[in-house]
């Protein structure tokens, strides 16, 4: 009998030892990485100091300066992906506005990629306040 209750301790003791290990790790792993804030705020500034108020091209760099940082910032918090697309897809949980910060990468791309692509200041400033709101969601700044 005295076998049988001590083997018994010892498969308990094994299985929270080991719960605790799968957590820890759970944990630490990817997503829980910590962004240097003061990088990240110095470049967020940068980017907000380059603004010309009256020039709507400074609007559009800004928005492709704010994607480029907040696509470092999921790289280097562990997101996985090939494009800032696919780091978007695996991040939903991590933004409070995930549909806003969708909005302000496809305004990007077409900044990016169309012709006329261009924005009015409007919408440009309201796409930077997403970025800026997604950075400090992620803790980047």
């Amino acid at each position: 009998m005295p076998n049988t209750f001590s083997t018994a301790i010892m498969i308990a003791i094994v299985v929270v030892v080991g719960s605790v290990l799968l957590a820890i790790i759970a944990l630490t792993r990817g997503h829980g990485k910590v962004l240097n804030k003061e990088r990240y705020r110095t470049a967020w500034l940068e980017i907000d100091n380059n603004i010309d108020r009256n020039n709507l091209a400074s609007y559009q760099f800004a928005i492709l300066s704010a994607d480029k940082l907040l696509d470092k910032a999921l790289r280097e918090s562990g997101v996985a992906g090939q494009t800032m697309g696919d780091r978007l897809k695996k991040s939903n949980k991590l933004f409070s506005d995930i549909n806003g910060v969708w909005a302000a990468h496809k305004v990007r791309n077409r900044i990016a990629h169309e012709v006329d692509g261009s924005v009015n200041k409007s919408v440009a400033t309201r796409m930077l306040a997403i970025y800026k709101k997604a950075l400090r969601d992620l803790g980047a700044i």
